[in-house]
């Protein structure tokens, strides 16, 4: 007789737990494992002069397609090449100079076998990962690597899970290290992710500040009621004070008006300013600028280039980062 009972709420956490702590296990695995064939692979994705085409089936070919999309993003130009197509045609994207990586659990995979063929016709290197070290694309390929054998995080143990987060952990892996042996800084990636809020947080403050006679600058012996004219006509509501030779000594606000109340017209700026304001460079991230308003308090930045003594070269609001999409 079946029970009818429904699992507890108490039962779904712990069998998530469980899934969870089963890919955790695979991983721990994987970097136990991870040996010199991963460095090799590391040295002929390096030498690449041409593409990194990446293939394979099924969930292989999904992980494959992140893969792919990873090393674009990161300054090594990629192509996923779905196998089952690779010979009506697709075959043609791969020329001399590229490197393949043809991604198969058990390394057996049907569709890949024209595939296969045809890097090994044209002497192309091939990257094989599988799990099985005895099969045909592992002795097929230029560098093997092997994902340890895990089993599956399901009871029936053919649900894609374990394999795949190993698989999707070796790619970015493989990415990143050889992001890192490439020198990609955060201005490369910049140059990939011009757009969406990516593109926002990466975004230097010189793009986006407001510069020459859009900075409201006095200088020290500037009377106040000039100061007050700037600070309205700008809009910042702020005012910087420079020195002569145009470094920047200090700030009004209106937390300086008010407590120079008294008086306020009979003063110049050097009176009424904060000495040493808080500032920003102009090579700072847009996301680095919000953070720092944020953590003083204030909604405006003078940008000074401090190569050349505290000169103001711009200014910065909070609304010109939220407006550009940092958060």
């Amino acid at each position: 007789m079946t029970s009818d009972r429904k699992p507890s709420g108490l039962e779904f956490l712990e069998q998530g737990r469980s899934v969870i702590k089963s890919e955790i296990r695979a991983l721990t695995h994987l970097l136990d494992n991870l040996g010199e064939d991963f460095s090799r692979a590391i040295e002929l994705l390096i030498n690449t002069e041409g593409k990194i085409i990446v293939a394979g089936m099924g969930k292989s070919g999904h992980i494959g397609r992140k893969i792919a999309a990873t090393l674009s993003s990161t300054g090594n130009p990629a192509h996923f090449v779905h196998p089952a197509e690779a010979s009506h045609g697709d075959l043609g994207v791969l020329a001399k100079g590229d490197t393949v990586l043809i991604l198969s659990n058990s390394g057996e995979t049907p569709e890949l076998a024209h595939l296969i063929s045809h890097v090994k016709r044209f002497s192309i290197p091939t990257i094989g990962v599988a799990s099985v070290s005895d099969s045909t694309l592992i002795h097929n390929s230029t560098v093997g690597i092997i994902l340890p054998k895990t089993g599956e995080a399901c009871e029936t143990g053919v649900v894609p899970s374990n394999s795949t987060t190993m698989l999707l952990a070796l790619g970015d892996a493989l990415a990143i290290t050889l992001m890192k042996s490439k020198n990609f800084s955060v201005d490369s990636f910049r140059e990939f992710h011009p757009g969406g809020k990516l593109g926002a947080r990466l975004t230097k403050v010189e793009a986006i500040m407001h510069r020459g006679s859009e900075i409201p600058l006095v200088e020290m012996t500037t009377p106040m009621d000039e100061t007050l004219l700037k600070m309205t006509k700008k809009g910042f509501g702020v005012a910087g004070i420079v020195s002569s030779d145009g470094n920047l000594m200090g700030i009004i606000t209106d937390g300086d008006l008010r407590r120079h109340m008294d008086g306020l017209l009979g003063h110049t700026a050097g009176d009424v300013m904060t000495p040493n304001p808080i500032t920003i460079s102009p090579d700072s991230l847009a996301e680095e600028a919000l953070a720092l308003m944020n953590e003083k308090g204030v909604t405006c930045l003078f940008v000074v280039n401090q190569k050349s003594d505290s000169k103001v070269v711009g200014i910065l609001h909070i609304h010109d980062c939220l407006r550009l999409g940092v958060v």
